[in-house]
C-alpha cells in the first residue's frame, strides 16, 4: 500500500459536493526538484558545449575582442581587414546602433577565424606520432623536432583548462594504412606460424588479392575514411559485438577484482555504500565534463568518446542484432539481493552521502522477504543466447508490470548485486583468489544483470568487483572508474564517526514487481540450464607472481609489457610445443572514436628467442641479444597499432566491405578464420593520479580476466601491479583436452624465472646484460 499510495502524486474526481483533489507533497516536491535537475543538466550541457566549442580558447576573449574593435572603430581607425566597412552595407541602417552592431560582427569574424585555425593547428600537430617511437629509457631525451613539437603543442593548447570531451574535435582521423603495407606486415607476422609451403601458398594469396580485389575493396574504405569520424569504430562495435548471438557471460563480459593485498574489516552494506557513492560521484564528474581527459606526457589527449555510455546504459537484445541503449540520466540503482531485485533511489536534492545509502543497503540485507515466481534467476536470461533472450523480452515482457520493471533495471545507472558468498584471497590458498575471479566473471548464471553497462559486485565480507559488458567501451575506460573507485576508498574518509550526520532520510529501496506465468519460468530455467553449462566448462586461475615485478625489468632495459609478452611465448611454446597466432589489445585512442587495434607478440624474432631457451648450444649472451631484438620487434609494433597502423583492423574492415558488395576473398576468408589461441591484454592503471603507490603501495586492483577466445585456446590478462608484483588472469574451456590454465601457470611461473635467470646470470666475457 506505501508503494501504491507514493506512485500517485496528484488526483482528482467530481462529486455530488463538489471538487474532490488529493495530491501528496512529497511525491510532488521529488517531481519538482526532479525538473529542476534535469534544467541545470541541460544548462550546464550548454555551457559544457559552448567551452568544448571554443577550445583552447576562453569565451571571454570574444567579449575582449569585441570592445577593442568597437573602440578601434568609433576612434575613427580601421579594423583589420577594414571589416566593419564591410559589414555596414548589410545592415539595414548606419546609425550609431547599427555601427556597433556591424563592430560586434565584424570581431566576432575575427575571433572565430582564430578560434578554428587555432583548432585546426592542432589537430595538424596531434597528427605528428613521431614521438612514440623515441626512447624512453632513463637517460634518454627527446629529438630536437619532437621538443619544438612539444612547445608549439603546449602553447595551443595550454590556453585553457579542457574539459572531457574538449580535445574531441582536434583529435585527427584514424589513418587507413596503405594496402601494399598493411600486406607486407602480415605476411611478416603469419612467417613464424607457417611452414614453407604454406607460407608459399599464403603469399600467393596475399599477392592475388593486392593485385586484384583488394584494390577495389581499398577505394571504399578510403571513402569511408574521409566520410566517417572513424573508418573502423562502427563497424567494430556492429559485427564484433552487436551482431554476435552467442551468450555475453564468459564469451563477452569481464570483471575487475579489488585491492586484495589491502585488508578490510568493513561489513558488507559500508563498503557498497562507499563504492556506490564514488561511482555517482564519478558519474556527475562525466556529466558535468569536469573529469580531466588522459593527457599522455600531459600533452598528447586521448579520445574521451568512451565515457559517455559508462552509466545509464544497457545493451538491449534483438533477434539479429543488439542495440546499445543510452540514456541521459537515472535518480536510482537497481539492487540485486537472494533472488530479490531493488529500485534504490540515491538522488535527493543531491546525491546520498555513504552513510545515507549505508541505510539503504542494510534495509535490503535485513528484508526477510521471498522472491516472487521466476525472478531470482531471472538475470540468466542476459546470460544465454541473444535471439533467445531477444524472442522472450518481446512476448514476456513487452507490457504491463513486467515491462516496468524491466525499464526500471534497464534505466538504472547500474546495476548492484550484494552476494551471500565472501570474496577472499588466502596467499596459502590460492584456490579461493580462483574462486573470487569466476564468481566476478558468471557468478551463479543469474545474479548479474548481463546487458547492464556495468554490474557492481560486494561479497559478504566487503570486498568488491565488477562485471562489465564490453560493446559500449573497451576495458581501459572501466578500469579508469575502479581505479577512482578503489582510490576513493583509501584516501577519503569514508567510514568515520562524522559520517554517521544524515542531513536527509534517505528514500526506502523498493522492490520490483513481476508477474511471469510458467511458460515465462520455464524460459528462464532453460536459459539456467544453458548458463550452468557454460560455467561448468570455464576453468579459471588467477596467478600472483610476486617474485619480482616492474622493478626487476626496468634493469633489464627491456619495455615491461614486451617482458612478459615474451614470458608467455615462451610458456604458451613450452604447453603447447608450437607457436599460435597472439592477440594482444592495444589501443587507437589517440584518434577521434579510436578504440583497439591487435599487436601480434609471435614474430620471427620472438619465435627465435623462444627457440633458443631450450636450446643448450645457444649461450646466455646470444638469448640475451635475441630476447632484446623481439621486444624492440614487439615494441615496435605495439606503436605502429597505436599509431593506426595495425593490421587486423583494416583487414576486418576489407572483409566487411566484401560482404557489402557480395564478393569472395579467400586470403580474407582464411585470414579472418584464423583463432586466437592464445588472447591476451594487459591492464592499465595509474589513469587517475590520484594515489600515491609508494606511500599506498598496496591499494592497486589485482586486475581483472575474460574468458578465452577460443575453444582450445586461452584468455590471459595481466597487470604489473606496481614494482615487485604482477597478476596473471588465465581461463581455458574444459572440454577441450589442450589446455589446462593450471598448467599454463606453473609455465608462466617458470618463464619468469628463467628469463630472470638469463639476465642476472651473464656470461662472464660479457659481464653485463
Amino acid at each position: 500500500m506505501a508503494e501504491a499510495h507514493s506512485a500517485v502524486a496528484f488526483s482528482f474526481a467530481i462529486t455530488h459536493e463538489g471538487w474532490d483533489v488529493n495530491f501528496d507533497r512529497e511525491v510532488l516536491n521529488l517531481v519538482w526538484q526532479s525538473g529542476i535537475r534535469s534544467w541545470k543538466k541541460r544548462f550546464a550541457r550548454f555551457m559544457n558545449s559552448v567551452h568544448n566549442g571554443v577550445y583552447p580558447a576562453h569565451l571571454w576573449t570574444l567579449w575582449i575582442t569585441m570592445c577593442i574593435t568597437s573602440a578601434i572603430h568609433f576612434s575613427g581607425y580601421k579594423v583589420p581587414y577594414d571589416l566593419v566597412t564591410k559589414v555596414m552595407p548589410l545592415l539595414p541602417g548606419s546609425c550609431v546602433r547599427w555601427q556597433l552592431i556591424g563592430s560586434m560582427l565584424a570581431a566576432m569574424g575575427l575571433w572565430l577565424s582564430v578560434i578554428f585555425t587555432m583548432r585546426y593547428m592542432l589537430k595538424l600537430l596531434l597528427l605528428y606520432k613521431g614521438w612514440m617511437y623515441e626512447s624512453r629509457a632513463k637517460g634518454s631525451k627527446p629529438s630536437t623536432f619532437t621538443k619544438f613539437w612539444l612547445l608549439v603543442v603546449r602553447v595551443f593548447s595550454g590556453w585553457n583548462t579542457p574539459k572531457l570531451y574538449s580535445f574531441q574535435g582536434s583529435l585527427p582521423k584514424l589513418p587507413l594504412p596503405a594496402l601494399h603495407d598493411t600486406m607486407t606486415r602480415y605476411l611478416r607476422s603469419a612467417r613464424p606460424l607457417l611452414d614453407e609451403d604454406n607460407y608459399k601458398k599464403m603469399e600467393g594469396l596475399a599477392s592475388d588479392f593486392e593485385n586484384g580485389i583488394g584494390v577495389k575493396l581499398q577505394r571504399y574504405l578510403v571513402l569511408k575514411s574521409w566520410w566517417s569520424s572513424n573508418y573502423v569504430s562502427d563497424w567494430w562495435e556492429e559485427y564484433v559485438y552487436l551482431r554476435g548471438r552467442s551468450p555475453l557471460m564468459i564469451n563477452s563480459n569481464f570483471y575487475g577484482v579489488d585491492t586484495i593485498m589491502m585488508d578490510t574489516d568493513k561489513g558488507q552494506a559500508a563498503r557498497a555504500a562507499s563504492a556506490i557513492n564514488s561511482c555517482l560521484h564519478y558519474r556527475r564528474l562525466v556529466e558535468r565534463q569536469e573529469l580531466q581527459p588522459i593527457l599522455i606526457q600531459g600533452l598528447v589527449p586521448l579520445c574521451s568518446w568512451q565515457y559517455e555510455r559508462i552509466f545509464n546504459t544497457t545493451r538491449i537484445p534483438g533477434i539479429e542484432t543488439d542495440k546499445i541503449q543510452h540514456w541521459s540520466d537515472s535518480n536510482h540503482i537497481v539492487v540485486y539481493h537472494k533472488g530479490r531485485y531493488y529500485k534504490v533511489i540515491i538522488y535527493k536534492g543531491r546525491i546520498l552521502k555513504p552513510n545515507e545509502i549505508q541505510e539503504q543497503i542494510e534495509y535490503i540485507l535485513n528484508d526477510a522477504s521471498e522472491p516472487l515466481p521466476g525472478e531470482e534467476k531471472l538475470a540468466a536470461l542476459t546470460a544465454g543466447e541473444r535471439t533467445t533472450w531477444a524472442n522472450a523480452r518481446r512476448v514476456y515482457f513487452n507490457t504491463g508490470v513486467n515491462k516496468i520493471s524491466l525499464d526500471t533495471i534497464e534505466k538504472a545507472a547500474f546495476v548492484v548485486t550484494l552476494d551471500d558468498v565472501p570474496y577472499e584471497y588466502d596467499s596459502a590458498d590460492p584456490t579461493k583468489l580462483d574462486k573470487y575471479g569466476k564468481t566476478l566473471l558468471h557468478g551463479k548464471g543469474y545474479d548479474r544483470w548481463f546487458d547492464k553497462s556495468f554490474t557492481l559486485c560486494i561479497g559478504s565480507n566487503g570486498r568488491l568487483g565488477f562485471n562489465a559488458e564490453h560493446s559500449w567501451a573497451d576495458a581501459a575506460v572501466m578500469s579508469h572508474i575502479w581505479e577512482l573507485v578503489l582510490c576513493d576508498d583509501t584516501i577519503r574518509n569514508r567510514y568515520e564517526n562524522d559520517m554517521k550526520i544524515k542531513d536527509v532520510t534517505p528514500p526506502t529501496p523498493m522492490r520490483l514487481k513481476w508477474d511471469m506465468k510458467s511458460d515465462c519460468q520455464s524460459v528462464i530455467e532453460t536459459a539456467v540450464v544453458s548458463a550452468n553449462n557454460l560455467i561448468a566448462d570455464l576453468d579459471l586461475k588467477i596467478y600472483v607472481h610476486d617474485a619480482y615485478g616492474k622493478g626487476f625489468m626496468k634493469k633489464a632495459k627491456v619495455s615491461p609489457d614486451a617482458y612478459l609478452q615474451m614470458a608467455l611465448q615462451l610458456a604458451y611454446y613450452r604447453d603447447s610445443g608450437k607457436f599460435s597466432l597472439t592477440y594482444e589489445a592495444s589501443m587507437t585512442r589517440l584518434f577521434r572514436e579510436g578504440r583497439t587495434e591487435t599487436v601480434r607478440p609471435c614474430t620471427i624474432e620472438s619465435s627465435e628467442w623462444v627457440k633458443s631457451m631450450d636450446d643448450p648450444k645457444i649461450s646466455t649472451e646470444e638469448r640475451i641479444r635475441l630476447m632484446q631484438a623481439a621486444c624492440v620487434t614487439h615494441q615496435k609494433g605495439y606503436q605502429d597499432a597505436m599509431c593506426g597502423k595495425g593490421i587486423d583492423r583494416h583487414l576486418f574492415c576489407l572483409y566487411v566491405v566484401s560482404k557489402y558488395l557480395e564478393v569472395d576473398s579467400p586470403f580474407l576468408q582464411k585470414v579472418l578464420s584464423e583463432p586466437w589461441r592464445l588472447s591476451t591484454s594487459q591492464t592499465p592503471h595509474g589513469q587517475t593520479g590520484r594515489i600515491d603507490l609508494k606511500k599506498h603501495p598496496k591499494c592497486i586492483s589485482a586486475g581483472g580476466g575474460f574468458g578465452p577466445v577460443a575453444d582450445d585456446g586461452y584468455g590471459v590478462s595481466y597487470i604489473i601491479a606496481g614494482e615487485d608484483v604482477l597478476f596473471f588472469h588465465i581461463s581455458n574451456k574444459r572440454s577441450s583436452n589442450q589446455t589446462d590454465c593450471h598448467r599454463f601457470a606453473d609455465h608462466i611461473r617458470d618463464a619468469l624465472a628463467d628469463i630472470k635467470s638469463m639476465f642476472v646470470e651473464p656470461p662472464k666475457q660479457n659481464g653485463k646484460a
